[in-house]
C-alpha cells in the first residue's frame, strides 16, 4: 500500500497497519495514515489476495482520527501505530493507539465487533507499583500490543496481558527534566514490558483492560541490530514452543525530541515467550529476520526502516505486514523452520 496521490489524509505516508478479520472473514489492514502537519488518522482497507498471496488493497475510509482533545495538541495531534488483537473470550477486537497529545504519545485502547466502528476506552493506566518506586504514567509509552488469550498473571491468576514500551529520558517533554528510571533497572534504554488485567476484574468490559498493574520487564536490548532500542511488533502468536513475538530493533542515533529521526535504522527480530509465564524468554534471534533492504524501505520520510505492526494466515501461510521507512506498507512472508 502507498499513498494514494488524490488523498489528502495520506500526503505524508501510509504505514504501521493493524489488521483483523470480520464476520464474513474478510481480512483487512488499519493502517496509519499520515496528512500535512504529521497528522495521523487510523484507516480501513481491505486486502485483496491472489493466488494465496496479499497483493494490494481497496481501501474503505477512515476509523478513528484524533477527534478527542487529549489525543491532540496546539500545534500537533494524531493517533498513531494501531496494533489490534481479536480476543475470543470478549468477543472484540481491541485496538491498542498511541494517541500523540499536549505531553506527547501516551497509549490509548478502544474495541469494535466489527472493525467498522470503534469505541475509545480512554488512556491507558498503569497502577502504581511500590516496589517499582515511580509512576509508569509520567512516562511516553508506545508499542502496546494484547495477547489474544488470557495467561497466568504474576499473581497467579488468569489475566489478559498486554506488552509495552516506556520511555524514560523525559527531556522530550520538559527539555533538561533527564532520565528516570524504576527501581532495580540500570539501563535506561527502552525495553519490552508486560502488563496484566486479571480476568475475573474484566468481566465483559473491554474498557477495563485500560486498568493495568503487575509490571514487570520482559526484555531488554542485546544484540547489536537492537543497540538504542527494541519494542513490540504484531500481537504475539501462540506456536507449539509459547508465544512468537516478532519486534523492532533500532540502531543508530536517535536526535532529541519528538521530530521524525533520520539516523536510526529498525529491524525486526523474533522472541519465544513461555506460554504460561510470558516474561520467560524462552529464546530469541541473534540477527535480524528483515531488514532494509529495498528502495522503498531505504527511501522515505524515515529512512532505513522496516516497522512489523500485523500478522496474518492466508491459505495456511502466515504473512507479516510492516511500515517500510514511514512512506509505505510491505508485506513479507513467514516461514517457521525447526529449532536446533
Amino acid at each position: 500500500m502507498t499513498p494514494a496521490p488524490d488523498e489528502p489524509a495520506e500526503v505524508e505516508g501510509v504505514l504501521n497497519p493493524a489488521s483483523g478479520r470480520d464476520a464474513d472473514g474478510r481480512l483487512w489492514l488499519l493502517p496509519r495514515l499520515v496528512a500535512a502537519g504529521n497528522v495521523s488518522r487510523v484507516g480501513l482497507a481491505e486486502v485483496q489476495v491472489a493466488d494465496g498471496r496479499p497483493t494490494g488493497v481497496r481501501r474503505a475510509g477512515v476509523v478513528l482520527a484524533p477527534d478527542a482533545g487529549w489525543e491532540r495538541a496546539h500545534d500537533h495531534g494524531g493517533v498513531e501505530d494501531p496494533r489490534t488483537t481479536w480476543i475470543p473470550a470478549l468477543g472484540v477486537h481491541v485496538m491498542t493507539y498511541v494517541a500523540y497529545g499536549p505531553l506527547g504519545p501516551k497509549p490509548a485502547l478502544a474495541s469494535s465487533r466489527d472493525l467498522r466502528t470503534w469505541t475509545r476506552h480512554g488512556p491507558l493506566h498503569f497502577g502504581y507499583q511500590a516496589d517499582l518506586d515511580t509512576d509508569l504514567n509520567l512516562f511516553p509509552n508506545k508499542d502496546c500490543v494484547f495477547f489474544p488469550e488470557p495467561v497466568t498473571g504474576p499473581d497467579g491468576r488468569p489475566s489478559f496481558a498486554m506488552l509495552h514500551r516506556p520511555m524514560w529520558d523525559l527531556s522530550w517533554i520538559r527539555p533538561g527534566e533527564g532520565t528516570y528510571l524504576p527501581a532495580g533497572v540500570g539501563d535506561d534504554r527502552p525495553g519490552i514490558w508486560i502488563s496484566y488485567a486479571a480476568v475475573e476484574d474484566v468481566g465483559t468490559d473491554p474498557g477495563a483492560l485500560t486498568r493495568l498493574s503487575h509490571h514487570l520487564l520482559v526484555a531488554m536490548p542485546e544484540y547489536d541490530y537492537e543497540a538504542l532500542k527494541i519494542g513490540a511488533g504484531p500481537p504475539p502468536l501462540l506456536v507449539d514452543d509459547g508465544w512468537l513475538v516478532i519486534h523492532h530493533g533500532v540502531t543508530g542515533e536517535l536526535v532529541e525530541g519528538w521530530d521524525q529521526q533520520q539516523r536510526v535504522r529498525y529491524c525486526a527480530g523474533a522472541m519465544l515467550l513461555d506460554r504460561d509465564d510470558p516474561t520467560r524468554v524462552l529464546a530469541r534471534t541473534a540477527e535480524p529476520l528483515l531488514e532494509p533492504e529495498t528502495g522503498q524501505e531505504t527511501s522515505g520520510t524515515v529512512p532505513n526502516v522496516v516497522f512489523p505492526t500485523a500478522i496474518e494466515e492466508i491459505d495456511g501461510t502466515h504473512y507479516v505486514f510492516y511500515g517500510m521507512a514511514d512512506s509505505a506498507i510491505g508485506v513479507a512472508r513467514l516461514e517457521f523452520g525447526t529449532a536446533s
